[in-house]
């Protein structure tokens, strides 16, 4: 992997470039294709689970930032500060359901 972050569009665009390639490989019987085909998917399912946890870390930071916020503006009895703290939370649920693990 790249120095980028990990993204769960290229691990998937590499996971099925790689798919490709290996059975490309099949077919032909060059062997070299098949082995590069196996470490492209490979690498681009590590790179989507990567980006996937790290999305569901950010959702979880989020929506536990969020419910903090709510409570102290609930207590504290500013409004703009619990909406704020509402919004944050369901955004990090919502960020957490899209990256929840399979």
């Amino acid at each position: 992997m790249s120095n980028q972050e990990p993204s769960k569009v290229s691990g998937q665009l590499h996971s099925v470039k790689g798919t490709l390639v290996e059975t490309i490989g099949d077919l032909t019987g060059a062997q070299s294709w098949t082995q590069g085909g196996k470490e492209e998917h490979a690498r681009g399912e590590g790179e989507y689970k990567a980006a996937q946890a790290k999305g569901y870390v950010e959702g979880a930071t989020d929506t536990v930032g969020g419910y903090k916020d709510s409570v102290v503006g609930a207590v504290a009895g500013d409004k703009t500060q619990q909406a704020t703290g509402n919004a944050r939370k369901e955004k990090g649920q919502a960020q957490q359901e899209v990256n929840k693990p399979n």
